[in-house]
């Protein structure tokens, strides 16, 4: 079926087994390939290595007749290449810069006049999860017909297009899926779906080494393969943008247009053009009697995936779905009854690869036209009802530094408020429009500009929902995500104000002895410090309370670094502290007296000593991967603490007496703690250790014996009064009944008390992206109720109306005392996929303070 597929589509159909040629007698006649020539087996015979395709991936490049160029663009965690395949007419790869420069002129990113008659820039996404590895073995084959000086068609598509092709955007994930497979596969493929083949091992290959998923960091960037993509994305913006993915094996192929809901921001032409390439598609799968749906499941609304956020920067944004995925090896027997083979996936994406450039090279002309169209009028013209957002200067400079480094990855274009001013606008801490004052120096992000859909898109107090039917989370906006205070404005503000004069970060220039070093407790750069300072056996105190020195308030969390109890350190001390303050971007203020003007003296009860715990985390069978990938990656990317990883599968041979904390990862913790086993946690918590249970480890924990977290009861009273036609429901309408009862990532405002260290740094409020109806009671008598969700404190997003009435008077954050322990529950993930900068303090206080 391959070669039928291939053969339709202008290509040249797999050379029999008989005629394949060794790479050692390619490099001898210097002759282009075919991917079965070169690899020694036929595309679909089995999962080709990572470093073997990157081979491939050279050897078409350097036998390309001078259309191809290899760009690398970055390395994994694990230091695997990240690169592209430039593709264009020899003519076009001569003028490559020249081209892109032109394109960022188009977009008004770049001065200059732009030219219009340029080729469109079409980028295609294989394999950004690693299990999803058909993508990987098309993509050779789509090569190799660009490269083919025989083939007609892709010289002709080459005439009007420039292409980048990145061959695997997860090297990481795809590694460890196909040498997996390849390890256990049966000699011959075993297609049923019970064989060894068809059931991976935890944690799966979907993921990068930190078991983020990569397609749902597109926005946020906060994995290392995610910051070099889009920073070579953003030097190109091309006019198209897909994404090879693969969905269930008893599922067929998927192709645009979208489902619902789409976003607002997606503009007629983007709508339109979707089925246009759709049509394309249609054409060649129609051809070769292949199944295939559109216009379900897929949707393009949260901004973070690789259909979605191209779509924001003004592309035609796409996802391309084919059966299979992980679970369907070489050769998987479907529930129908016919055989899905590998060679069928990839003839499948092949095809769609195709179709896809050939519409762009049809259709340049429109798709530059309207793409310069779609940049102009987001200068000029700006979606949406908001025109400025305003971020306050004041309060917490760390993580402003955060945010304003976010806008410029992303090229948003941002300045400072010129003088303080009064106007009305919608107030995101206060969910309210209502009168707001600008004051000097505030950071002002302006609609008129070239990204402004994608500023609408991140700032938007609350998304609009044209369909409740959503894939994903239904809010993010920044200002919630970074716990900034902010404003929405329906007027055009200046942006020409000064930049705020900042403080020379210099600590290691100070001299002299004090007396001690404090630091203020607002953010991650905060943790940091601590994670350095207690690394380097430096004393750390924290305040308990807040205190006034020598002209300065602090709140509490406030870190107090003596000379007392650091005398070991002798001369380092002063250099070590400041130098490890500079290199984590804090600000130390020395202070010559241990004495309070008001609030605790430094040397209070009040301000206690920072152990350095042991910690440990549980991962494994049972446990949520990508929440344990958030916990990894928090600790060895974010505050570079050691942390020691445990495997479910040998957690109960473990001595826990050798570890301060444990933290229990999103799970199903049921197989892992038997009532034996849970009785020897409590013994350890009763000895000392802290326990931090995250989300489904927390509802594990409910209700069982010792622990104080309780789910609350059913509405009985709502269950006598419904009506007994209540269960008279469309079969239809299931998936819309089920939706009433679901909560899509909306952000909540949590109560916070503030006086407990679980919740040190914070004011009275914390905006959580709440996923789950988290329906417990208060903690009672020997628990902490740090952080609840009381009547009316919903912000943002979807949630269903029985949904809504879990989530009032509710536990979310929270600790127990268990004998000289604790347990800390954490019934929201404040790490949510690395990019919910405003709760990692949180969790930076349950690691460090709780307890201590």
């Amino acid at each position: 079926m391959l070669a039928c597929g291939l053969a339709l589509l202008g290509g040249p159909a797999m050379l029999p087994a008989t005629a394949q040629t060794t790479p050692a007698t390619s490099a001898e006649t210097g002759a282009l390939l075919t991917p079965a020539q070169f690899l020694g087996y036929e595309l679909g015979a089995r999962f080709t290595p990572h470093a073997t395709l990157l081979r491939y991936v050279e050897h078409v490049s350097a036998h390309s007749t001078g259309r191809m160029r290899v760009q690398p663009y970055g390395s994994t965690y694990e230091n695997r290449p990240l690169e592209v395949v430039q593709v264009g007419t020899p003519e076009n790869l001569a003028r490559l810069d020249d081209i892109r420069q032109n394109n960022l002129r188009l977009a008004g990113l770049q001065s200059g006049t732009a030219r219009t008659e340029a080729p469109a820039v079409v980028w295609l996404s294989y394999n950004i999860h690693g299990n999803e590895a058909v993508s990987s073995e098309a993509v050779m084959q789509v090569l190799y017909d660009l490269a083919n000086p025989q083939n007609e068609q892709t010289r002709e598509y080459l005439q009007h297009t420039v292409l980048l092709i990145d061959p695997c955007v997860n090297p990481d994930g795809h590694e460890r899926y196909a040498q997996w497979y390849n390890r256990v596969r049966a000699q011959t493929p075993n297609a049923s779906p019970y064989a060894w083949e068809h059931h991976e091992p935890w944690p799966g290959g979907r993921y990068n080494h930190y078991y983020f998923d990569l397609n749902r960091d597109w926005a946020w960037q906060t994995q290392q393969e995610s910051r070099q993509r889009l920073t070579l994305y953003n030097q190109w913006l091309p006019q198209v943008h897909a994404d090879f993915h693969e969905m269930g094996p008893d599922d067929p192929y998927y192709f645009s247009p979208a489902a619902k809901p789409y976003h607002e921001d997606i503009t007629d032409f983007q709508r339109k053009f979707q089925g246009v390439i759709g049509d394309y598609n249609r054409t060649v799968f129609d051809k070769n009697n292949w199944l295939y749906f559109t216009r379900e499941t897929y949707d393009l609304f949260y901004p973070s995936y690789g259909d979605t956020y191209p779509s924001f920067n003004g592309a035609i944004g796409m996802t391309y779905e084919q059966g299979g995925s992980g679970r369907a090896g070489v050769r998987y027997a479907k529930a129908d009854g016919d055989t899905l083979t590998l060679a069928q996936r990839i003839s499948h994406h092949h095809a769609a690869s195709l179709a896809t450039i050939r519409a762009a090279s049809e259709r340049q002309p429109e798709l530059i036209r309207e793409f310069k169209k779609y940049f102009d009028d987001a200068r000029t013209k700006p979606r949406g009802t908001y025109k400025t957002f305003v971020v306050a200067g004041a309060g917490d400079p760390g993580q402003l530094k955060a945010f304003t480094q976010y806008l410029e990855r992303q090229q948003i274009q941002y300045g400072y408020a010129p003088r303080r001013q009064r106007t009305r606008g919608f107030n995101y801490f206060s969910g309210k429009e209502e009168n707001v004052q600008v004051e000097a120096q505030d950071v002002v992000v302006s609609m008129f500009q070239p990204k402004s859909t994608l500023v609408k898109v991140l700032f938007e107090p609350r998304p609009a929902l044209e369909d409740s039917l959503t894939y994903d989370i239904t809010a993010w906006a920044l200002p919630y995500s970074f716990g900034l205070k902010s404003y929405a404005l329906k007027d055009r503000i200046a942006t020409d104000g000064k930049a705020p004069s900042k403080a020379t970060l210099n600590n290691s220039a100070a001299t002299g002895q004090p007396y001690a070093y404090v630091a203020r407790w607002n953010n991650l750069q905060d943790v940091r410090f601590l994670s350095r300072l207690l690394q380097q056996k430096v004393k750390v105190r924290v305040a308990g309370r807040a205190f006034e020195a020598e002209g300065q308030k602090y709140q509490p969390g406030t870190l107090v670094i003596t000379r007392t109890g650091n005398e070991t350190l002798g001369a380092k001390f002063d250099q070590l502290v400041r130098a490890q303050a500079d290199s984590s971007g804090v600000m130390l203020q020395a202070v010559k007296s241990g004495f309070s003007t008001s609030g605790a003296d430094l040397g209070s009860g009040y301000v206690r000593n920072v152990a350095r715990p042991n910690v440990a985390v549980v991962a494994g069978e049972g446990v949520s991967s990508t929440a344990f990938g958030e916990v990894w990656h928090f600790f060895e990317q974010q505050i570079g603490y050691p942390v020691t990883v445990l495997g479910s599968d040998y957690l109960r041979s473990v001595p826990l007496a050798k570890f301060d904390v444990l933290i229990l990862p999103d799970g199903d913790y049921s197989d892992i703690y038997n009532e034996r086993q849970l009785e020897a946690l409590k013994t350890w918590v009763r000895g000392g250790g802290r326990l931090i249970a995250m989300e489904g480890a927390s509802a594990f924990l409910a209700g069982k014996k010792d622990f104080l977290l309780r789910t609350k009861p059913a509405d009985s009273s709502a269950t006598k009064k419904a009506s007994p036609y209540r269960l008279l429901k469309p079969y239809a309408n299931a998936e819309r009944e089920q939706i009433g009862q679901r909560v899509q990532g909306s952000v909540y405002r949590v109560q916070l008390d503030n006086t407990h260290p679980l919740a040190f740094g914070y004011g009275d409020t914390y905006f959580a992206l709440v996923r789950d109806t988290l329906n417990y009671r208060f903690l009672g008598e020997g628990g902490w109720n740090v952080g609840v969700l009381k009547r009316d404190n919903y912000a943002a997003g979807f949630a269903g109306r029985q949904a809504r009435r879990k989530l009032t008077d509710t536990f979310v954050f929270g600790a127990q005392d268990m004998g000289r322990g604790q347990v800390i529950y954490m019934a929201d993930n404040p790490l949510f996929r690395g990019f919910w900068q405003g709760g990692k303090l949180l969790f930076g206080n349950a690691l460090f303070f709780v307890g201590q």
